[in-house]
């Protein structure tokens, strides 16, 4: 390549059908300060994260010190600086910490880091603030910040993206005096703005326009086009008494193209063939009073004169680019550099996360308390014991068989009693209202037909509008229907010494005795079942809204493409992100265990090292989920969209509630995609049967399978680039 340091050729950045940048082309030397101009939407930001490899071109080429940026992005990013448009540093870390960041990011050696932020700091005149906190710094002071972090490194080129946008004059004039500092420094400054006070300040400037590059050039060149002061016109500096009135009488004269107001004086485009007296004449201002003299045009004509509506000049392209050589091949000393950025910057990243999670109480408050909260109150909110169902009775026997025969239902637990009624039309009021759920109904011959030996038919009313509450009262009201007509049975044969079998005693008995024995749960209690189940899908809860929401955060507040443009690795960026949360993830595991054992009672009868083991291999599954729905998901209004998708079919399909294996065959194929199925396995079995890991073989490959998936797709999908 030449001695250029930038060289663009035909870069072109298409949106859809939008078009942000096109065929652009131009070159700079080293150590010169260029400035980009152009209205909002021009394409500055766009053009500006091309370069910097993080927004990949349509088409053409970028090179950087000779090479192709996007043919290696990474091969670029240790020797240059970017300053986004929006302040994008960490606002939760001091101006020190965000400076200590990010000379880890970029590889600057601990032995020298201090001295290197000491010498930043004092340039950008930070170093009293260094404790200060960045989200408290002024709009000016943010600036100052965001270039310091910029510098640390001691790039050769400075991207700068509109950087005094939203500051006062006073911190503009100080920025600028420190990027003329460092063009002394032989640092080449790439600076968009829309100010052209700013503009006359660079060495060279373009001018975008409708996404194309209007012009190039130094600012001389610019001055002398023949389309900023025609052929048989000339510029003029008017000063007169009133010139708001005279500018309004002026654009109305024939022979003027242009009139503006600057600085108290009239600044006017008009045919050189107007003399003082016309002027004084046309404005109807004495001569005396009216002074005149030929004025230079500004930028600021420059770039009226070539945006002129219905005007158009084309496009710039540089027909002296040079040609582009080889690609230089990647050096031994290249990649293990490389890796080792890649390695500084994961370290970089999980300090700084660790930072960000002890220092956001919300962060804390969700990671430990609402899990607790959680546990806590579904643990006891969530049982399948249906008991004390509101029952009315109308018993119009009222003897004694028919007393035991309510009193029976009562000591069962089951029903409730909630009212006793002598009449039909109360019963069903009562039923009809919703005050009572089940309905017993005892005939007034039900002691005659018992005494004849003839079958009586007791009515159980039930209401179905709660299947739950319904099935158990019809179980429980055949069950007793059955346990009474046995005992029955049982006296009548002792009476006539009939009797179908004999037990030990010689008793009488049915003929088959079934004794069932309850294992693992013998006295049946539910938080034996759902809090295992609730602390499987807790952690998943957590984990992946807290990754979600951090990494989205991060992409909403521009931090995240600050990152890309550094030379941290992919796979280090995504670690330094995973690891803190993982180390939370161990914490929170710890916490919702203790309350199973101590709180709700639920021993855990496995190992508790494989169980522990299991559990941050799930946690690093969901961490996973949480990547991956930050790649799908451009706002965090989006992201808790998509979590919630994930979370509905955990919680319905996973076998927390409802058992799988009575799902339909294509639901149930579903839910081997979940990996929340596979850990409520492995937790129930090691926690109630004590389960090792053979005993857990197919849910741990399904998990295990799962995690790679996911944390492969994950990977793939996240791009350290914009899209």
């Amino acid at each position: 390549m030449s001695s250029s340091i930038v060289s663009l050729r035909h870069l072109t950045r298409q949106f859809g059908e939008i078009t942000a940048v096109e065929n652009v082309s131009f070159s700079l030397e080293t150590g010169a300060i260029f400035g980009l101009l152009g209205p909002n939407g021009s394409g500055k930001s766009t053009l500006i994260r091309m370069m910097c490899g993080v927004l990949p071109p349509t088409s053409g080429d970028v090179y950087l010190f000779g090479h192709n940026v996007w043919k290696n992005p990474e091969r670029i990013k240790e020797s240059i600086g970017y300053m986004s448009q929006a302040f994008s540093l960490y606002g939760d870390l001091t101006v020190e910490e965000n400076c200590r960041f990010y000379a880890r990011i970029y590889g600057i050696e601990a032995g020298t880091q201090n001295q290197r932020i000491e010498d930043i700091l004092n340039l950008t005149h930070l170093s009293n603030r260094h404790r200060q906190l960045a989200q408290t710094l002024s709009g000016g002071w943010k600036q100052r910040l965001a270039l310091a972090c910029s510098l640390l490194h001691d790039p050769q080129i400075l991207f700068l993206d509109e950087p005094t946008a939203g500051i006062d004059p006073v911190a503009r004039r100080e920025l600028w005096d420190l990027l003329f500092e460092l063009s002394t420094q032989g640092k080449t400054l790439f600076v968009s703005t829309h100010y052209m006070d700013e503009a006359e300040r660079c060495s060279k400037i373009g001018y975008l326009q409708n996404a194309k590059l209007i012009a190039f050039g130094d600012p001389k060149t610019l001055k002398a086009r023949p389309e900023v002061t025609p052929i048989g016109m000339k510029r003029y500096e008017i000063s007169v008494p009133d010139a708001p009135a005279a500018l309004l009488a002026l654009r109305h004269q024939e022979g003027v193209q242009e009139a503006t107001l600057y600085r108290g004086s009239l600044q006017v485009l008009a045919a050189e063939s107007i003399t003082q007296d016309e002027f004084s004449q046309r404005l109807g201002v004495p001569r005396g009073e009216l002074h005149l003299k030929e004025a230079q045009p500004s930028l600021e004509d420059v770039f009226v004169s070539l945006t002129r509506e219905n005007h158009d000049y084309g496009s710039y392209n540089d027909d002296k680019l040079p040609a582009p050589t080889e690609e230089p091949e990647i050096t031994n000393t290249e990649v293990q550099r490389t890796r080792l950025l890649s390695f500084r910057g994961f370290t970089a990243v999980l300090l700084k996360e660790f930072s960000h999670i002890l220092r956001e109480p919300s962060t804390l408050f969700f990671m430990f308390l609402v899990p607790l909260l959680q546990l806590t109150i579904f643990g006891y909110a969530i049982d399948t014991e249906i008991e004390h169902i509101p029952t009315v009775v109308l018993n119009l026997d009222n003897r004694e068989a028919s007393r035991e025969l309510i009193a029976a239902f009562e000591n069962t637990r089951t029903f409730a009693i909630a009212k006793r009624v002598t009449q039909q039309k109360a019963f069903d009021e009562l039923l009809r209202s919703g005050t009572a759920k089940v309905g017993i109904r005892v005939p007034a011959d039900y002691s005659e037909k018992l005494l004849r030996r003839t079958q009586p038919v007791v009515q159980i009313l039930i209401d179905g509008s709660d299947s739950q509450v319904a099935n158990a009262a019809l179980t429980a009201s055949k069950l007793l229907g059955l346990t009474t007509s046995i005992r029955i049975a049982k006296q009548l044969g002792e009476q006539m010494q009939i009797a179908p079998a004999r037990d030990l005693f010689g008793d009488a008995a049915l003929p088959i005795e079934v004794r069932p024995r309850i294992l693992y749960n013998p006295a049946l209690e539910s938080a034996h079942f759902f809090v295992p189940g609730l602390i499987c899908l807790i952690l998943q809860l957590v984990m992946l809204f807290l990754t979600a929401f951090a990494i989205v955060r991060e992409r909403e507040h521009g931090t995240l493409e600050q990152l890309f443009v550094t030379p941290v690795g992919r796979v280090g960026l995504l670690l330094g992100k995973l690891v803190p949360y993982l180390a939370a993830g161990a914490v929170e595991l710890a916490v919702v265990l203790a309350a199973m054992i101590f709180l709700f009672g639920v021993p855990i009868q496995g190992s508790l090292f494989l169980l522990t083991a299991l559990s941050l291999l799930f946690i690093l599954c969901s961490l996973g989920l949480g990547i991956l729905v930050s790649t799908l998901a451009r706002t965090q209004l989006e992201a808790m969209q998509f979590a919630f998708i994930i979370m509905l079919p955990s919680v319905l399909l996973s076998g927390f509630i409802f058992p799988r294996s009575q799902m339909p065959l294509p639901i149930y194929g579903l839910t081997f995609a979940i990996p929340a199925t596979y850990f409520l396995e492995i937790i129930r079995g090691i926690v109630l049967r004590g389960a090792s890991l053979p005993d857990l073989r197919d849910p741990f490959v399904g998990l295990c399978i799962c995690t790679l998936i996911i944390l492969a797709l994950s990977i793939f999908r996240f791009r350290k680039r914009l899209e």
